[in-house]
């Protein structure tokens, strides 16, 4: 398991809920991570899950991510450096993608209009290769 930079206490609970999180590159929502660990045998109860995914996405130890219909989804990621996510719409597959030219255009617009510390988020969303081979 990475490192966890959080604050919070590690609780059994929330290291349940990281271990699981390493178990997949999509993003998921709480009740579907509630419901892969209770499918793994866990008793973990579903406010328990919110709760901890909500506690790591606040530390920076899994990215966060809100879904069309507004539903948080969360993720373990694979650095903890800034980046960017391609998400597919259907699946919830991921990857993590680079944007050295985006973090150019916001520092250029920060400094434009006055503004320092910016920071931003940036996530692409399409359907994965198999989501789009599906839908005819």
């Amino acid at each position: 398991m990475a490192e966890v930079a959080s604050v919070h206490r590690m609780t059994r609970q929330r290291a349940a809920v990281l271990r699981a999180l390493e178990t997949s590159d999509d993003f998921l929502s709480a009740q579907q991570w509630h419901e892969r660990l209770r499918g793994d045998g866990s008793p973990i109860g579903l406010a328990t899950v919110y709760r901890a995914l909500q506690a790591l996405a606040e530390s920076g130890d899994v990215d966060s991510v809100i879904s069309a219909d507004g539903e948080a989804l969360y993720r373990r990621c694979e650095g903890a450096q800034h980046h960017h996510h391609l998400r597919c719409r259907e699946c919830g597959a991921a990857v993590e993608i680079e944007g050295p030219g985006v973090e150019e255009w916001a520092e250029r617009m920060g400094a434009q209009y006055g503004y320092t510390r910016v920071e931003h988020t940036i996530e692409l969303i399409g359907l994965c290769r198999k989501c789009a081979g599906s839908v005819n």
